[in-house]
């Protein structure tokens, strides 16, 4: 039987998912049609079972002129995903996977009202909400970098992946789970 791959070209197969916590809810299942509509959105914790890949898509779609184009931000990501295979010679998936891992902050800040007062109290995140917030994160970065730019997002969010993915500092991502992580080390 002839294997599925990815937009056509990245094999899923050898992906290796290192975060334990996360390889439950990042989901690569082979598809020849990253659309699934809203197919599990009845379901509870349904966007588990959507494609991870399709998720950052739709983290694209939130901001600037590609809100709710979903070709527009497909055609994005596939020319990123042939970006960073070109730059880091490995598969742009695996990449995706590294950076979402490094970009996905541990702890977080909640506000417990005693009284009349509001005490931050440092708590665990959990990992969907981790997953959540390295996708938007990635995305984000990737459009606050090409705006008022020359580079188009395609380079903008190849160049993201590919820092998340190193864990540098360069990447939104990452320093913006470094920022939330500082803060709640300081809540406890």
């Amino acid at each position: 039987m002839m294997e599925l791959k990815l937009m056509g070209k990245y094999s899923v197969n050898d992906v290796i998912i290192h975060d334990q916590s996360l390889a439950k809810y990042i989901n690569l299942t082979s598809a020849l049609n990253l659309h699934t509509g809203g197919r599990f959105s009845n379901y509870f914790a349904g966007k588990a079972n959507m494609n991870t890949v399709e998720r950052l898509i739709n983290k694209l779609m939130r901001t600037e002129k590609w809100t709710g184009k979903k070709y527009s931000a497909y055609s994005i990501l596939k020319d990123a995903f042939d970006i960073v295979e070109k730059r880091t010679k490995q598969n742009p998936i695996q990449a995706l996977i590294n950076s979402i891992e490094n970009a996905s902050p541990r702890e977080e800040v909640t506000r417990l009202r005693y009284g009349g007062i509001a005490v931050p109290k440092a708590v665990d995140v959990s990992p969907s909400r981790r997953l959540d917030i390295a996708l938007r994160n990635i995305a984000l970065g990737a459009t606050k970098s090409s705006f008022k730019n020359k580079k188009p997002i395609e380079v903008c969010l190849a160049e993201e992946i590919i820092n998340a993915s190193k864990n540098s500092a360069d990447s939104y991502a990452v320093s913006k789970k470094e920022e939330i992580e500082r803060i709640a080390k300081s809540a406890r």
